[in-house]
């Protein structure tokens, strides 16, 4: 006699096994996405057009860049270029949040394609999935198109988006990381900011220490061909593929982009971008253009999510520039997890010479603990190999006071994502020195050889771990411990300073668990 505990679990396998080969039915029914293109690029079609024409007149086979390491200066940068364009804009994100900078960078994008500007904006679906309304409605402008990469098929059911996300476990947590802006061929930014408060100096608790590349010349071809390249791949579905279009989502959204624009935190950031059209030519922020020949883009092409093969192609084009350093390299990381082979690769270059500085996020300055475990484990063997490591804290002189009162007291993260060779050579873009960024998101930066601008980028590392705002680690009986300096005090810290017991103990756990790969 069969038992109803076995009848209960054949019912209940069968189940489970219909609602996979749904779940997989559906994502075998792939829809097909139109190819499109860049446009073709003019010579005095558009305002951007004349701008860097000007720049490039007498260094034509040259890349124009600059560094752009202020929050405000970032915004404005992306909100002016959206003005100046004519043609086209071409966008690429992990995530764009609906707060105060995003919704204020949606406006430009709509008054952009308002004006005939065509817009393609691609979109990590992690986040994109949450705000859904948002790329339904920008998607309902005749001018605009939003695609998704890796999407999930269950849009409005969070227990079937679960469910999916679950049965392709493995593919699933394969993220585009990328972050990438492209004005009407001809101009691109490109670092580590993706598109919210917390980028732009606007978020009321934690704003990120960031960095981008402002871009004119030769370099934006390549950042052209690879957002060209990720559009139109498998990876990548339009949103209408996915969720029925709501035309009238579109008129909602303008009335709220309105209404948010007429407020006091809307207008101080408005108010620069209008300073800056004031002005003539193209804004790229307060720091010096350098212009150079060897500068390029490097990336992880978009087949690196459908494990089709296990390699790190940005990470392999890159370790051998780190490997051949003969006198300093500094590296910049917000999570920072070398691993086994990773420290073993650095502390050989200290052993034969080389000076080797780290700069991460504190324990109390990132915003993820857990990675903070992943790095903890390889602390000692970093410091005990001659590596020089620095972590950014959580509050230091760097904090703009003039903005204080408009948004409140807050903390600042370490986001950026670079390193300096040698004086020379320098890379500055989305990937951090941890597995994740190695293995399993899609990743991108700038690479150059240039003495002038790896200075200035040195110089940026120099200032970020001043005492003030960065602790210098070192062992003392076999522990680590944290020197910095407070109200012009030099100070001996034994614990990891200013961070809460949650954030200990998540950090703690963290360093005994197998999640080493995910983090």
């Amino acid at each position: 006699m069969v038992s109803w505990f076995a009848v209960s679990l054949a019912v209940l396998i069968a189940l489970v096994g219909a609602m996979i080969l749904y779940v997989y039915g559906r994502l075998g029914r792939r829809p097909q996405a139109q190819p499109s293109f860049a446009l073709p690029v003019a010579e005095n079609e558009t305002a951007i057009d004349l701008d860097i024409g000007q720049i490039l007149l007498d260094h034509p086979h040259q890349s124009g860049v600059a560094l752009i390491s202020d929050s405000i200066e970032a915004f404005v940068a992306r909100a002016h270029s959206a003005r100046r364009a004519g043609r086209s804009l071409d966008l690429q994100y992990y995530y764009w949040k609906d707060d105060l900078t995003g919704f204020l960078l949606t406006r430009e994008l709509v008054m952009a394609a308002d004006r005939g500007v065509r817009i393609r904006l691609l979109l990590d679906d992690i986040n994109a999935g949450i705000h859904d309304r948002l790329c339904i409605s920008l998607d309902a402008h005749p001018n605009i198109d939003v695609r998704l990469f890796n999407p999930s098929r269950a849009r409005r059911d969070r227990f079937r988006r679960g469910f999916e996300m679950a049965i392709r476990a493995f593919s699933a947590t394969r993220r585009m990381h990328n972050k990438l802006w492209i004005a009407d061929g001809r101009l691109a930014i490109a670092g580590g900011r993706n598109i919210g408060d917390a980028y732009f100096d606007a978020a009321e608790l934690s704003n990120f220490r960031d960095l981008d590349v402002w871009m004119i010349g030769r370099v934006v071809d390549q950042a052209t061909e690879m957002f060209d390249r990720y559009w139109n791949s498998a990876s990548v579905l339009p949103i209408a593929a996915l969720r029925t279009p709501r035309k009238q989502y579109l008129p909602a959204l303008r009335e709220t982009l309105d209404a948010l624009a007429r407020t006091a935190a809307a207008r101080f950031y408005l108010e620069q971008v209008g300073k800056a059209v004031a002005e003539k030519g193209c804004f790229r922020g307060s720091r010096p253009l350098h212009r150079s020949a060897d500068v390029r883009i490097a990336f992880d092409p978009p087949e690196k999510a459908l494990m089709q093969k296990r390699q790190n192609w940005l990470l392999r084009e890159l370790f051998p520039l780190i490997n051949a350093a003969k006198r300093e390299l500094r590296i910049i990381s917000p999570y920072f997890i070398p691993g086994a082979e990773g420290t073993r690769e650095l502390t050989a270059l200290a052993r034969k010479g080389v000076k080797v500085a780290v700069l991460t996020n504190s324990l109390a300055a990132t915003d993820v603990a857990a990675v903070h475990g992943g790095y903890m484990k390889y602390r000692k063997g970093l410091l005990r190999g001659g590596i020089d490591l620095f972590e950014l804290k959580e509050r230091g002189d760097f904090i703009d006071r003039h903005r204080m009162s408009l948004f409140g007291a807050r903390n600042a993260s370490l986001h950026t994502k670079a390193f300096v060779i040698d004086g020379m050579i320098g890379y500055v873009g989305s990937m951090n020195f941890d597995p994740r960024s190695a293995s399993l998101n899609t990743e991108m930066g700038v690479v150059f050889s240039d003495e002038a601008l790896a200075a200035e980028l040195q110089s940026i590392f120099d200032d970020e771990t001043l005492p003030e705002t960065s602790y210098r680690l070192a062992l003392e009986n076999g522990r680590p411990v944290w020197r910095d300096r407070a109200n012009g005090t030099e100070r001996l810290l034994r614990r990891e300073p200013d961070a809460g017991i949650l954030r200990r103990l998540i950090a703690g756990a963290i360093r005994f668990l197998p999640l080493e790969s995910q983090l």
